[in-house]
């Protein structure tokens, strides 16, 4: 499958949005800090799922991104192709001109692959991934880990992160 970066931090950018859904909207430095994504690129991601209808944004103090749909309605896979991405095991990109611009022997084999990852992918909306207790207990970390920079007791608040997220498992 070629799932590269791209696809990774346009889900991982979108459930980060999703987990602070409810909140003030999201700016994207915070999504670049909390996830260790360059801002950059995380601006190019968000133009894209802004044309896709995925995200909303609001200028000026304050502003941020939202979601523009409930999350139990965007699909990871519509999140990766919002991005330019998709599920493809081939080597001929789906093409069926793998060997000298014909199918090769296993051609069928990786499409059918492709088409069960899209299928998969489909299948998971944010909404079921920011209700999975092991995504609620990185969140809570992560948020632990922030408020311990803000308060200056980083290594306090990350031991107690780590004992909660150690009963978890």
């Amino acid at each position: 499958m070629r799932l590269t970066t791209k696809g990774r931090y346009a889900v991982t950018a979108m459930l980060d949005l999703a987990l602070q859904e409810g909140k003030r909207p999201v700016t994207l430095q915070d999504i670049a800090v909390n996830q260790e994504i360059s801002l950059s690129y995380l601006e190019q991601l968000f133009a894209k799922l802004r044309k896709a209808g995925l995200v909303r944004g609001t200028r000026g103090p304050g502003g941020g991104y939202r979601l523009a749909k409930k999350m139990d309605s965007i699909s990871i896979a519509e999140v990766i192709s919002a991005v330019d991405e998709k599920a493809d095991m081939t080597r001929c990109g789906g093409n069926a001109d793998c060997l000298d611009g014909e199918k090769c022997l296993t051609h069928e084999l990786w499409m059918e692959l492709s088409e069960k990852i899209f299928e998969f992918l489909n299948a998971i909306t944010l909404g079921e991934l920011v209700r999975r207790p092991e995504v609620i207990a990185v969140a809570e970390r992560q948020e632990a880990v922030r408020e311990g920079l803000r308060s200056g007791r980083l290594k306090t608040v990350v031991v107690e992160a780590d004992a909660v997220i150690g009963t978890l498992k």
